[in-house]
């Protein structure tokens, strides 16, 4: 089941979305048009499928996203885990939904990487908690931006 990203799928041009899914949040970032940065952009909470569908197809059109990038969560042996299998799964729904291309890029560390960011910036609990997903988003998304060819 190791899918790994058809890296012609995805258009060098235009706005990609990086997710960092889970059950209950979606941690949301977008890169800008030339594909350079990558800006937190949403922590979306989970309301069921219909509602779920209808945030992202709204968040797709108004924001011209034309591509989703993943994150993939991998075990420090490189192995999948069992939430890879959920966030192949998402990415396969968010596929068939927006008909866009889905890459999925390793998230490990980055969910670390993003609190220790805010720890460093001083930002307290309750300001982490808030932010954490559409940070850990935005790593995802520089991370697949800055390794792909």
């Amino acid at each position: 089941m190791n899918e790994t990203p058809i890296e012609n799928d995805m258009p060098r041009e235009g706005r990609l979305a990086g997710v960092d899914y889970g059950t209950v949040r979606i941690g949301v970032a977008i890169s800008d048009p030339g594909q350079i940065l990558a800006s937190p952009f949403d922590n979306y909470t989970r309301r069921g499928d219909k509602l779920d569908a209808e945030w992202f197809c709204e968040f797709v059109e108004s924001e011209s996203v034309i591509g989703f990038v993943v994150g993939l969560p991998i075990h420090l042996s490189g192995d999948e885990s069992e939430k890879s299998v959920e966030a192949r799964t998402f990415g396969r729904w968010l596929r068939e939904l927006t008909q866009l291309p889905v890459a999925f890029n390793d998230e490990r560390y980055t969910s670390v990487d993003a609190e220790q960011k805010m720890i460093n910036a001083k930002l307290t609990r309750k300001r982490r908690k808030e932010r954490l997903d559409m940070l850990a988003a935005q790593q995802i998304l520089s991370t697949y931006l800055e390794r792909r060819p």
